[in-house]
């Protein structure tokens, strides 16, 4: 288990076409601000994107993920608070690195790019490796396992293996389950109600649940009103034992968060 402060991860999605807010924040200067509001709503981590991994998204050129997020890395960079680059091209990540970025959080778990686990090995820094069933493209299309944690953990512990041996460090591994990527709604939810399963490898846990297509299929919603639905799978993952919640309404989930530390600890700090 956790046992303290559940960080919160905000996401910068600096894309015209993620599912939840592609195209409100696509310019370097609009991304900075959301962003730096993000870190006054209460985010430990900003996730900064700029490939729509949606279900169906087709890739976008290297160049043009970089030409995204590389500039509000620069915009960001030395504010105080950690930021994270989701990519899973080598290149990127390591020109952001460079600009002042602190982790790497790659949806194939280093398998989309083979330079991708030198970099991140070079570089020393933390890496998230999540679990992905296909492709944004495909993922969706007919996710199939025999039984989807156990399938799950042996893909860690194949990635583990992999990426020490190109010498990242086992400290500097995250690991996601994949939340939404080629998995079905009923998988989903076994997914979150077996998150202790995933403690065994003695890694920190992110879970990005944020307004995804389960909530909706869930409650019958669009993803402008699954903020409910997300704060129950946030409350039910902070009571898991995850390190890291990954979300887009930042100020709402990280009270949820706060207060589940709170009963799970048995103290807290208040503000009387």
């Amino acid at each position: 288990m956790n046992p303290g402060k559940t960080r919160i991860m905000g996401i910068v999605n600096v894309t015209p076409d993620s599912f939840f807010d592609g195209g409100r924040w696509d310019a370097p200067e609009a991304a900075v601000a959301h962003a730096r509001q993000l870190v006054l709503d209460g985010a430990d981590i900003l996730d900064i994107g700029g490939e729509s991994s949606r279900p169906g998204a087709d890739p976008v050129p290297p160049d043009l993920e970089l030409a995204r997020v590389l500039p509000v890395v620069e915009g960001l960079a030395g504010g105080g608070t950690p930021l994270s680059v989701d990519t899973c091209r080598a290149e990127t990540a390591r020109r952001c690195l460079a600009a002042g970025a602190w982790m790497v959080n790659d949806i194939t778990a280093l398998r989309g790019d083979p330079a991708m686990a030198g970099t991140v090995a070079a570089a020393g820094c933390p890496v998230v490796l999540m679990h992905m069933q296909g492709t944004p493209k495909t993922m969706q299309a007919a996710p199939r396992y025999t039984d989807v944690v156990d399938d799950l953990c042996a893909f860690f512990e194949e990635r583990l293996a992999f990426a020490a041996a190109a010498g990242v460090r086992e400290e500097n591994v995250w690991l996601d389950p994949g939340f939404g990527f080629g998995k079905t709604v009923n998988q989903n939810l076994e997914i979150l109600r077996r998150l202790d399963a995933f403690h065994r490898f003695g890694r920190p846990l992110l879970v990005g649940t944020s307004n995804k297509s389960t909530i909706g299929a869930v409650l019958g919603l669009p993803p402008d009103q699954r903020t409910e639905g997300t704060a129950a799978t946030v409350a039910f993952a902070v009571a898991r034992g995850v390190h890291c919640v990954r979300v887009h309404d930042v100020r709402t989930m990280a009270r949820v968060a706060r207060m589940c530390d709170a009963i799970l600890r048995g103290s807290a700090e208040t503000n009387d």
